[in-house]
């Protein structure tokens, strides 16, 4: 879904919000029972948990986006198959109180909404030369205004809104990210290496006896 659906902002968005609902409605529910599961069942269970919470959301898209349910199409199913829903429940939610899990599951969500706001930010921006496209499929007419022309008389870059455009921005956030890490570790390092202001060093002569 990540590299499918991100083609636009909205469709990130709606993607984005499915998926946090997903997880802080699993994370809360696998917390509840989490003394009650045996091991032998704990992962179906985990999965049966969030492929019902997957479907309320999906009902809930027909019910008041449908035609943005329309373009995430099979996509939105497919969350349950999210590696990132079933560790944070494995992982956290099942050895955690309501409340921790409950918070997890919503910074988790909102993270990973927000790359997928920015991956569809990019692909929108290249693809087409505006942002905020169509943002009334998922917040109404009054939104139809939202959207922004960013390049006057823009010639689209098709290859940005399609499935090989999604691993060439994909990469460069990832190499974007590296850099970083490399850039704070290399400030890290050179605070640690320098001196403490004020500090002197003493040379001692003489013999012990």
């Amino acid at each position: 879904p990540l590299l499918a659906v991100t083609g636009t902002v909205v469709n990130a968005i709606g993607l984005g919000l499915a998926t946090i609902l997903v997880l802080v409605c699993s994370n809360t529910a696998v917390s509840i029972i989490r003394n009650i599961v045996s091991n032998a069942v704990r992962l179906p269970a985990f999965v049966m948990i969030i492929a019902a919470a997957v479907t309320c959301i999906e009902l809930l898209m027909q019910a008041y986006a449908y035609e943005l349910y329309q373009i995430l199409g099979i996509f939105l199913p497919l969350i349950t198959t999210n590696c990132v829903i079933l560790g944070r429940a494995d992982g956290f939610a099942a050895k955690n109180s309501v409340g921790p899990a409950l918070y997890d599951g919503l910074i988790m969500g909102v993270g990973f909404a927000l790359v997928l706001v920015l991956l569809g930010a990019m692909r929108e921006l290249a693809g087409t030369g505006v942002l905020f496209a169509g943002m009334d499929l998922l917040f109404g007419p009054a939104a139809a205004d939202w959207k922004i022309v960013v390049f006057e008389n823009y010639q689209p870059f098709l290859l940005a809104i399609l499935p090989p455009g999604a691993f060439i921005f994909t990469g460069l956030l990832i190499a974007l990210k590296n850099l970083i890490d490399e850039r704070i570790k290399k400030h890290q390092d050179a605070l640690k290496e320098r001196p403490v202001k004020g500090s002197k060093r003493v040379r001692v002569t003489g013999t012990i006896s």
